[in-house]
């Protein structure tokens, strides 16, 4: 089985609602977001995906996020926006972008990993 992990980061503010303490009140975070493939197969010149498809696409993700108050995003409306749901986003727009060349590859999302600050981080492994 192989592994491809691609990284980028982006500056975004929220709060959490329901929450009691620092971060129910507006806050930002530069927030660095790892996108992880697997799949059995190498193509003909021995790639499971490109590199670059890979980042292309998590940074179209991450732009959607940028510079924004996710509290006002329409996917937050219902859910918190925790790094666990940060990275249910990831997850679910990653899919759309991808599946080509994911279908393609045999190739599947194996993580996503949001990080909040150098020392907090959430990580979703779709089943």
């Amino acid at each position: 089985m192989f592994e491809l992990r691609v990284e980028h980061s982006f500056p975004a503010g929220h709060h959490l609602r329901d929450y009691i303490g620092k971060c129910a009140t507006p806050h930002g975070h530069n927030y660095r977001v790892q996108l992880a493939v697997t799949g059995p197969n190498l193509n003909p010149i021995g790639l499971l995906l490109d590199f670059s498809d890979l980042k292309k696409s998590l940074r179209a993700v991450a732009e959607t996020l940028d510079h924004k108050y996710l509290n006002d995003l329409p996917f937050f409306a219902t859910r918190n926006t925790s790094a666990e749901n940060i990275a249910v986003y990831f997850h679910e727009e990653l899919t759309k972008l991808l599946a080509p060349a994911l279908d393609a590859a045999s190739a599947r999302i194996s993580e996503i990993v949001v990080q909040e600050t150098d020392t907090a981080w959430a990580v979703y492994r779709p089943e």
